[in-house]
């Protein structure tokens, strides 16, 4: 079926359609019509499947769903779409045959743990619909991309290869089918979309619900300033979370810091920084003291500018070539010049640090191995050129001096 557009997006056009015969209508922000959908995940759980027919309208960096049958009634709690996805770091993918035997059918999942199966019988309408989820998100499209052979439609020529009593089956089911989707109530339709249309206009911008805290900013890869002015703060609350676990729980552990955690676990503990409310690191979950140490280490190579901010990079350099008795001064006045929270959150870390290297008899790392650890993660020049190797070498000896004359230094 040709596919209609609109060239604004305030225009929703009034189409009555059927999951026999759906139009899909699209404009370059927003494309909407009638999927069958299911869950097949929600927040990392496996569910029953469930198809139903649903309204989709994708818009933005959502896509909303709602049901489309006449046992859908207006009015209370039904103001809004069923479920709406974020479609923000999300993935699409044609299904496999383990997925689903359906044809036509598209893999959607989501970074919260939430993964849909979306199918509909029109061969050009799921292509469409692959292609818009993919712009959206930002996935580049092959051109020999197609749905998988488990998925697709028989070709012509299997076709022909089908019995007569095979095809007469095959017309039998999609007659009944035509005849019993067809009798949905088009009244019903028209009040869905016309609720969708109302629900996408008045929805908030993405600031306010920053503002009334329906999405949080991210802990991982926000500049250390503003996470610690959201937090009221001078040391970011994860930082002095993972300090005051190590210290309680792993001081002892053989290799601590230098010991890599699993990668996996790592990512789902930065996932929960953010999105957990109720964070507790002695959840069963985060038990090996290296995910914590590995965290830690991640969160300080996230910042968008290191510890040791970008323009202090040859001051710090330069005050390490110095002759030893004028190092220690030098370096001191110019952590003086840090932001506040870049000051206060070194402080706190290098303390920690020290408290590494005094129970380096059980741990086994000293001054020098911390120094390999976190030098090229606390300070780093903003371009790297050539000279890495030397830089390499006057990173590790900033963070010795500190780590060494930590009393100096800060004063306590």
């Amino acid at each position: 079926m040709k596919e209609s557009t609109t060239p604004t997006k305030q225009n929703f056009p009034d189409v009555e359609t059927s999951p026999s015969s759906p139009k899909h209508q699209s404009t370059d922000q927003e494309k909407y019509g009638v999927l069958n959908v299911t869950k097949i995940t929600e927040n990392g759980k496996k569910v029953r499947k469930n198809w139903t027919a649903s309204w989709a309208v994708l818009q933005g960096a959502s896509i909303l769903f709602q049901g489309t049958g006449a046992s859908w009634k207006f009015g209370g709690n039904q103001s809004k779409p069923e479920f709406t996805v974020d479609l923000k770091g999300a993935s699409v993918e044609w299904a496999g045959k383990d997925k689903s035997s359906k044809k036509n059918v598209i893999e959607l999942k989501t970074p919260s743990g939430t993964e849909l199966l979306i199918q509909t019988e029109n061969d050009n309408m799921i292509k469409e619909w692959y292609t818009a989820l993919c712009n959206t998100i930002g996935i580049p499209i092959l051109e020999s991309e197609e749905p998988n052979e488990d998925n697709v439609p028989d070709s012509p020529i299997e076709k022909v290869g089908k019995d007569k009593h095979e095809k007469e089956k095959d017309h039998d089911s999609k007659k009944n089918r035509s005849v019993k989707q067809s009798s949905i109530d088009n009244s019903e339709q028209k009040k869905t979309k016309t609720k969708l249309k109302k629900f996408l206009t008045r929805r908030p911008t993405m600031q306010a619900v920053r503002e009334k805290g329906y999405i949080k900013d991210p802990v991982f890869g926000s500049s250390l300033a503003s996470l610690c002015q959201r937090e009221n703060t001078t040391v970011p609350t994860f930082v002095k979370m993972c300090i005051d676990h190590i210290e309680e729980q792993g001081l002892d552990v053989d290799g601590l810091y230098r010991v890599s955690g699993n990668l996996a676990v790592i990512q789902k503990l930065r996932f929960a920084v953010t999105h957990d409310e109720k964070l507790d690191l002695n959840d069963s979950k985060w038990e090996d003291i290296h995910v914590i140490t590995g965290a830690l280490k991640m969160f300080f190579r996230e910042l968008p500018e290191p510890l040791f901010t970008y323009n202090h990079f040859n001051d710090f350099v330069n005050a390490i070539k110095q002759e030893p008795r004028l190092r220690v001064q030098a370096v001191r006045d110019l952590i003086k010049q840090l932001p506040k929270p870049n000051q206060d959150t070194m402080q706190a870390l290098f303390k920690h640090l020290k408290h590494v290297v005094e129970t380096g008899e059980k741990n086994r790392m000293t001054v020098q191995s911390l120094a390999i650890v976190f030098g090229p993660t606390l300070l780093k020049p903003e371009q790297e050129t050539g000279n890495i190797a030397i830089h390499t070498v006057y990173q590790n000896q900033i963070v010795e001096l500190i780590l060494l004359e930590y009393s100096s230094i800060f004063g306590r």
